[in-house]
């Protein structure tokens, strides 16, 4: 039987057995799928991903915080891990490593296909500037926005982003970066956004970001990448900004996996029933 896992520290917590176990009985594919936890520590990674490859494993998802090592560790990156700096799927055949970043593949088609939410020609922004957001914004950019606005409490941090993208290719006239600070400045934006997304860790603590009421679009989408958490102080900032329609992350979580499977099998399970069933009510 073909082996799976998932791969962190902690990994108690983890849906991606539950996920890709539906995905292989709807889809009729033999297989298994585990959870490991790999031991912190230098070099503690890919010594747990080699016992798993020479136990007969075909491939794994990887989950914090080891998407940097899984990086380092696999021979070849599709373009989506070599942009992020990391990688949340490995494949493996013969002695290469195959490394792809799903997250924001997922994030794009639960935005476009799940809410209804296409982000061609419309204003984006996207809070934070670490590895969430390092992993969404070239699939954000490929789904062709009109402006696409990476915000972080730490100006800096976020323009160094935007600038590495943009020497990779990206368009300097719609991809910017500031700090949160700049949502105060009229004259830079004198328009609300279409899609708020919030990449930053905040909601893990429960913390509030320093957002203005106009920032959102009554008719838009506020969605906040973590998930399982209900009405997060981010989503109820929107909700009290008048955004109709708020989202957590769970539909990403989904999607992502669902690309995993597909790379890994050749077939994409349906996927609507399942965030159904996993989903939290956001109130």
């Amino acid at each position: 039987m073909d082996r799976y896992a998932v791969i962190g520290h902690p990994i108690g917590h983890s849906k991606s057995p539950t996920i890709h176990r539906a995905f292989a009985a709807a889809t009729g594919q033999t297989l298994s799928y585990e959870a490991i936890e790999a031991p912190l520590g230098a070099g503690q990674f890919a010594a747990t991903v080699e016992r798993f490859r020479a136990g007969g494993g075909r491939g794994v998802n990887v989950t914090l915080p080891f998407k940097l090592d899984a990086c380092a560790y696999a021979t070849d990156l599709a373009e989506s891990a070599r942009c992020a700096g990391a990688a949340n799927a490995l494949k493996f055949e013969g002695t290469r490593c195959l490394a792809e970043n799903f997250d924001g593949s997922g994030l794009v088609r639960d935005l476009s296909h799940n809410l209804g939410q296409p982000l061609a020609g419309r204003t984006v922004l996207l809070l934070g500037a670490g590895g969430a957001s390092r992993g969404a914004i070239l699939p954000l950019l490929r789904a062709q926005p009109a402006q696409l606005w990476v915000l972080n409490r730490n100006a800096a941090k976020a323009e160094a982003l935007v600038r590495e993208f943009v020497a990779l290719g990206a368009d300097a006239a719609v991809l910017h970066g500031g700090g949160f600070e700049a949502l105060a400045q009229p004259q830079r934006f004198a328009q609300s956004f279409d899609l708020v997304l919030n990449a930053t860790s905040a909601s893990l603590s429960a913390e509030a970001l320093p957002l203005p009421a106009h920032a959102f679009k009554p008719e838009g989408l506020a969605y906040d990448m973590v998930y399982g958490k209900g009405l997060t102080p981010f989503l109820r900032q929107a909700q009290q900004a008048g955004v109709r329609q708020l989202a957590d992350g769970v539909g990403m979580l989904v999607e992502q996996a669902a690309e995993a499977f597909a790379w890994w099998r050749g077939v994409r399970p349906e996927t609507s029933a399942l965030i159904q069933r996993l989903s939290v009510p956001l109130n």
